[in-house]
C-alpha cells in the first residue's frame, strides 16, 4: 500500500511539473529537459527513498548489541550536555561501567608491549644512537626479531591472510608453553580482535535458519548478534545462578533435545571461560564433561578464552580447552575445537590495537582451505594487533632487561581488579534485594535484583524491561552506565545488570556511595 501511494504521488508530481511547464515555458527548463526530468526525479525520490528500515535485511534488523545499545546512547548524549551545561546533571561525569574497554578508564598499557610497538611501527629509531636510552635493550632486540620475520620490514604492508608466518609461530609457541601440548602455526588466524574470527566461524557453520549454535544465558551479546547477522538460530543453555554460574551438562543434554524435537541441527557449543558477563571459572572435571559431551554429540567446541589472564581466586586456573581435550587423549581426529583469544582483554586491555586470533584445530585439510578463503575475503588482519598478539603469547622472561618492571605492572593491575571486584562485589551484596555471585574472573559482576511490583508496573507502562528501566534511572541520578541482564539473556522472571570492575581504584568508592544512595531511593519510590 505505501509503495503504491508513493508511485502515485510520483505520477502526480510529474504530471504537474510537465502541464507547468506546457502553459508557463520556462527558457531554462525548455533549453533543458534533462534538468527538468532530473528535478522531478529528485523530488519523487524524496517520496520513494531507495532504502528504508523496511527494506533492509531482515537479519540486520533481528540483530541486537545491548553492550553498546540505547542506555550508551543516552550516556552519551548526557555527556554532550554536561560539556556544554556543565552542572545541568546531578552529576559531573559519566562513568562507563558497560563495557570492558580498561584503557578509556585510565588503565595504562604495559611498557615493554607499547616500546616494541613503537620500534617496531617506525623501524628508524633502531638506527638511532639515542633508542639505546630510551628504550630496553630486550625490546629493541624483540622489534629486530619482529621485523625480520615481515616480508620486506615493511610494517604498513598487507600480510598473509592467516597473518605473518613468524608472528603465528611465535604465537604457536606461546600456546605451546602454556598448555604443554604443541600447536601448529597453521592453525592460527590471526584477526582484528577475536569478534571478527567469530563472525567467521558463524558464517562457516550456520547454512539456515534450522543450524543452531548452542549459547550461554547469560551471553555476550556478540554471540547472538553474529548468529542472527548469519541467519541462524540461538540454541540457549541457562548457567545455574544458584551454583555461582555453574554449567551442568544435565541442562545441555535437555536442551539439545529439545532443539532437535523442532527441526533444529545443532552445530557447535559456545563456551565463555572465564565467564562473561557472569565472571565464573570452569573447573577442571567440568571441562572434561564438556568436552565429552561435544565428542558425543558431534559438536564444534567453540571456546571464547579472551579473560584466561583475568583469574582472581587461588583455588582455580585457567586451562584452555584444548589442553583439557589433549590431556583427555584426544587428538586432530576427535573433536574439533576452536579458541578465540584477545589482546583487548587481560592485563594488557589493547582495545583499540584490535589483535586476536583463533587457533582451529580437529578440521579437515578441505574445511581448512575453505575457512583460509573467508579469511582471504579480508585480506589480513592490522599488522599491529598482529605484532601484539605475539607480544602478549611471548611477554618478557626471567633474564630479561623489562622482566621485573613487567612483572610489577602485570600484577599491579591484577591484584588491583581483583580488589576492585572484592569491593563492588561486597557493596551489591549489601544492597536490600540484591544479590551477587563472587567474580572469579573476567572483568565484570552480574548481581540479580528483585524489584518491587511496582517498579516492573512502572517499566511496563513505559515499555521498557524491568532492568532497563532501572539501567536508565540509575544514569540519569548517578551518570553510572551499567547494562541490564535482558541485554544478555536471563532466566526468565528474574532481572540484572553487568557492571564492570574497570573504573580506577580511586574511584570504586564514590561509585559505590553513589550507587548505594540511588538504590535506597529507588527501593523507597517503589516499595510494594
Amino acid at each position: 500500500m505505501r509503495r503504491f501511494v508513493a508511485e502515485k504521488a510520483k505520477r502526480a508530481v510529474s504530471s504537474y511539473l510537465l502541464s507547468s511547464l506546457r502553459s508557463h515555458p520556462s527558457p531554462s527548463l525548455s533549453s533543458s529537459p534533462l534538468k527538468f526530468y532530473s528535478t522531478a526525479a529528485a523530488m519523487a525520490s524524496k517520496l520513494n527513498p531507495p532504502v528504508t528500515v523496511d527494506s533492509l535485511n531482515p537479519k540486520v534488523l533481528k540483530c541486537e548489541y545491548a553492550v553498546r545499545g540505547e542506555i550508551v546512547t543516552h550516556a552519551q548524549r548526557l555527556q554532550e550536555e554536561l560539556q556544554t551545561q556543565p552542572g545541568s546533571h546531578p552529576f559531573d561525569e559519566i562513568l562507563y561501567c558497560n563495557i570492558g574497554n580498561p584503557q578509556s578508564l585510565a588503565q595504562q598499557p604495559i611498557t615493554f608491549f607499547r616500546e616494541v610497538l613503537a620500534l617496531t611501527d617506525h623501524p628508524a629509531l633502531l638506527d638511532k644512537s639515542e633508542s639505546a636510552a630510551l628504550f630496553s635493550s630486550d625490546s629493541i632486540e624483540r622489534a629486530w626479531q619482529i621485523l625480520d620475520v615481515i616480508p620486506g620490514r615493511a610494517t604498513g604492508a598487507y600480510s598473509h591472510s592467516q597473518g605473518v608466518k613468524g608472528l603465528r609461530d611465535a604465537i604457536a609457541a606461546g600456546i605451546a608453553a602454556r598448555d604443554g601440548f604443541p600447536s601448529n602455526p597453521d592453525d592460527i588466524f590471526l584477526t582484528d580482535g577475536a569478534s571478527p574470527a567469530v563472525h567467521m566461524m558463524m558464517q562457516l557453520l550456520i547454512r539456515t535458519e534450522n543450524d543452531g549454535i548452542f549459547c550461554p544465558i547469560p551471553q555476550y551479546p556478540l554471540y547472538s548478534a553474529s548468529i542472527a547477522l548469519h541467519g541462524g538460530t540461538l540454541v540457549p543453555y541457562y548457567l545455574n545462578e544458584g551454583t555461582g554460574w555453574g554449567l551442568e551438562i544435565s541442562e545441555l543434554t535437555k536442551q539439545l533435545e529439545e532443539a532437535r524435537s523442532k527441526g533444529i541441527t545443532v552445530r557447535a557449543l559456545v563456551v565463555i571461560n572465564p565467564g562473561n558477563p557472569t565472571g565464573q571459572v570452569l573447573a577442571e572435571e567440568n571441562q572434561q564433561q564438556i568436552v565429552e559431551f561435544c565428542k558425543k554429540e558431534g559438536l564444534v567446541l567453540l571456546a571464547d578464552e579472551v579473560y584466561q589472564e583475568n583469574i582472581y581466586v587461588d583455588n582455580k586456573s585457567f586451562n584452555s580447552f584444548k589442553k583439557i581435550a589433549r590431556s583427555m587423549g584426544y587428538g586432530e581426529d576427535d573433536l574439533a575445537v576452536v579458541s578465540f583469544q584477545s589482546v583487548s582483554k587481560g592485563y594488557y586491555g589493547e582495545c583499540g590495537k584490535r589483535g586476536g586470533y583463533m587457533e582451529i584445530t580437529g578440521f579437515s585439510a578441505d574445511v581448512r582451505e575453505q575457512i583460509y578463503k573467508v579469511a582471504s575475503v579480508n585480506l589480513c588482519s592490522n599488522i599491529s594487533g598482529q605484532i601484539l598478539a605475539s607480544l602478549v603469547m611471548n611477554p618478557p622472561k626471567v633474564g630479561d632487561e623489562s622482566y621485573e618492571s613487567y612483572m610489577a605492572e602485570k600484577d599491579g593491575i591484577l591484584q588491583s581488579l581483583a580488589r576492585r571486584a572484592k569491593a563492588l562485589e561486597d557493596a551489591f551484596n549489601s544492597m536490600e534485594g540484591v544479590t551477587c555471585n563472587k567474580a572469579e574472573g573476567a572483568m565484570y559482576l552480574f548481581p540479580r535484583i528483585h524489584l518491587p511490583q511496582k517498579a516492573i508496573d512502572a517499566a511496563k507502562a513505559v515499555n521498557k524491561a524491568p532492568d532497563a528501566f532501572y539501567a536508565q534511572r540509575l544514569l540519569e541520578a548517578t551518570g553510572i552506565v551499567v547494562v541490564p541482564g535482558s541485554g544478555f539473556g536471563q532466566v526468565p522472571g528474574t532481572w540484572h545488570f553487568r557492571c564492570t570492575i574497570l573504573p580506577q581504584e580511586d574511584k570504586i568508592p564514590g561509585i559505590i556511595s553513589r550507587f548505594k544512595a540511588f538504590h535506597e531511593s529507588f527501593m523507597s519510590e517503589f516499595r510494594d
